[in-house]
């Protein structure tokens, strides 16, 4: 029977009455946990990459839920019903009287002409895209630890669509804008860690040679995500917005089913949770090792099992209390606060720029496509931290060149502006692979949940940034160019991860880290 005391990363207080001789390295007789998993892995195969695009998906519905505000929630075009000239000449429909103007479609094809918040204060018209990011903030800090704890990746993946499906679907039957916010800050709050666990599952069922590849195929479901949407909404623009919210649910509760039924839990965390003979299982079921190798890798490898009291912020606590993974926490959440101002704002500010919106979104959203394809066919050739500072800096200065107004530069502005966003979509691709390599297992879930709400977090600061720049757009592309600039300096105080394989325990992170330090011989 599999000992049910978990592999963690902190020691036992109790250990700590008498003085323990330090533990020697793993070496080649006993090898550590994480090599022995890479060890049973073995070489990727069809079952691992179907597991992967499985898991993969729930990018898809995390892009739609993240987005779909754009369309429901829009302004409708309108038209004047009076002959009277000064309808005509007038700029906006609030300074009209309400029977001398009309909805050009019907008024259900958006919240706004549904409520009738196209006059409403800015805080009311914004109150539901703005609940849904505060919910995602929330959820983040709130869910962070629950995958690596008592919920695991599957789980977590599962519950987490399961609830934004349903918060979705009921946002079809809200009767006004307060229902309908809540209902989104309910959404927001279940979808700030399917990226997260999507991310962390796929990468911990293959080998570190396909790793990087891997973990690029959620990056493409999530354009495709995001590309669904205008599709979506142009074949319902002459119905009501909650269709768009029907569809998206239905096929997200269905992917549900999907996961509950075919995908496996990661056998790194249940090695790391004690439970062997279920990673033995799931090890059997995504490779071609034999169970009497498994069995024997196993038993041999070298672990020290330690006691670890679970709860909610557990391994938040872990990550903070030793020196080395409190700096790669702290750099690689600096980091994303400067990338998220640019791949959340970007988009927003379009409307500063004299380009047609439409077709901006569609560019921006299209440069996500060539950016996953970099990463996906050079992520093993890129050295992780001269990457992040390179994508980081271009997508800094030519933010800053799109503020340039001068004929015939101003004619360009569009094209510094998808160089940019292209560039932080670069970073941010980057930028989540790194950081499910520099924790290990016990805490990557948690680890990489804070490094994406850091990225939300900046991306919060984003719509006031926009607002200002309207008058003045240093105030929205000079700024987003300065915070993106300098945040790949950030890298300097985190170690390089290319080709090297994932650990399972702090103290195997530890050891490496302290190997690359020269503490160790």
């Amino acid at each position: 029977m599999a000992d049910p005391t978990p592999i963690l990363c902190q020691h036992n207080p109790s250990s700590d009455t008498q003085e323990q001789p330090p533990s020697p390295p793993p070496n080649k007789y006993h090898p550590s946990l994480g090599s022995t998993v890479e060890l049973c892995i073995g070489d990727f195969n069809w079952s691992q990459f179907l597991q992967s695009v499985l898991v993969s998906i729930a990018w898809l519905f995390d892009a739609q839920q993240t987005f779909i505000t754009v369309f429901t929630d829009a302004q409708p075009s309108w038209h004047c019903t009076s002959a009277d000239n000064d309808c005509a000449a007038t700029a906006t429909l609030c300074d009209l009287p309400r029977e001398w103007w009309a909805w050009d479609g019907p008024a259900h094809a958006s919240t706004v002409s549904e409520w009738s918040l196209e006059c409403a204060n800015s805080l009311i018209s914004g109150l539901p895209a703005s609940s849904f990011f505060v919910g995602c903030l929330v959820g983040g800090f709130g869910l962070a630890s629950l995958a690596d704890s008592s919920l695991g990746r599957k789980n977590m993946l599962f519950f987490s669509c399961l609830v934004m499906g349903i918060t979705s679907l009921l946002a079809t039957l809200s009767s006004n804008v307060w229902i309908y916010s809540a209902l989104k800050f309910l959404c927001g709050f279940a979808r700030a860690t399917i990226g997260t666990s999507a991310l962390v599952l796929a990468t911990e069922i293959v080998g570190k040679r396909r790793r990087g590849q891997t973990s690029v195929i959620g990056f493409f479901f999530f354009t495709i995500g995001f590309l669904s949407l205008p599709v979506m909404a142009y074949a319902n623009k002459s119905s009501s917005w909650r269709n768009l919210y029907l569809w998206t649910s239905i096929l997200t509760m269905i992917y549900c089913i999907l996961v509950k039924v075919f995908v496996t839990e990661s056998p790194r965390w249940l090695l790391v949770r004690g439970r062997t003979e279920e990673a033995v299982t799931t090890l059997k079921y995504i490779t071609s090792v034999t169970q009497s190798n498994l069995d024997l890798a196993i038993n041999n490898m070298s672990h020290e099992e330690e006691n670890w009291n679970v709860d909610l912020f557990s391994a938040l606590r872990i990550l903070l209390q030793k020196k080395w993974s409190r700096r790669r926490l702290v750099s690689i959440m600096g980091m994303g606060i400067g990338i998220g101002f640019v791949y959340y704002g970007m988009p927003l500010g379009l409307q500063n720029l004299s380009f047609n919106l439409y077709l901006g979104v569609t560019f921006n959203a299209l440069s996500e496509l060539p950016s996953a394809l970099i990463v996906f066919f050079f992520i093993d050739k890129f050295n992780r931290r001269v990457a992040l500072l390179f994508f980081t800096i271009l997508s800094g200065v030519f933010s800053l060149l799109s503020i340039i107004e001068v004929k015939p530069w101003s004619n360009l502005q569009i094209g510094f502006e998808l160089i940019s966003f292209f560039s932080a979509c670069s970073s941010f691709n980057i930028y989540l692979i790194y950081t499910t390599e520099l924790f290990p297992t016990c805490v990557r879930n948690s680890a990489l949940s804070m490094a994406r709400l850091a990225v939300v977090l900046g991306g919060a600061f984003s719509p006031m940034l926009v607002s200002a720049g309207r008058a003045n757009k240093f105030l929205c592309y000079g700024v987003f160019g300065l915070v993106i600039g300098f945040s790949g300096v950030y890298g300097i105080f985190l170690p390089e991860t290319r080709g090297r394989a994932l650990c399972d325990t702090m103290d195997e992170e530890e050891s490496k880290e302290n190997i690359a330090s020269g503490i160790l011989a």
